[in-house]
């Protein structure tokens, strides 16, 4: 599933399930036409589908919704210089805001604190 397109991997659970179209574009309450679009990699799958999606072939969501995501970063990244160093920052962010009380909102000074104690500074 790592190579083709999210919409090319629906197509394919749709088709081994022999399921019209029609059925799955009610399901996810989109027109046919959009389906066929989404499925042909012309217009972008939205991520409220992949539950449904999930669900009606009976596949992990997680893998949907990884598939979904790393789409969508490597596309916000495509043209970044930096792209390898952003997604690590991106996941030591994700650790950081995991490691923190959910509830709890930081004050600037305190993310400053916490970016010059990570880097070096006093």
């Amino acid at each position: 599933m790592q190579t083709e397109n999210l919409g090319g991997f629906i197509r394919q659970l749709r088709e081994q399930a022999e399921m019209p179209l029609r059925k799955l574009a009610a399901l996810l309450d989109i027109d046919q036409s959009t389906l066929s679009k989404l499925e042909r990699g012309e217009r972008p799958v939205s991520r409220q589908m992949l539950p449904i999606i999930a669900k009606t072939f009976k596949v992990d969501e997680k893998e949907l919704v990884i598939k979904f995501m790393s789409k969508q970063v490597a596309y916000q990244l495509a043209d970044e210089k930096y792209a390898k160093d952003i997604l690590i920052a991106a996941e030591e962010e994700l650790s950081y805001a995991k490691s923190r009380t959910p509830l709890k909102k930081e004050k600037p000074s305190e993310q400053i604190k916490y970016l010059s104690k990570k880097n070096g500074k006093k």
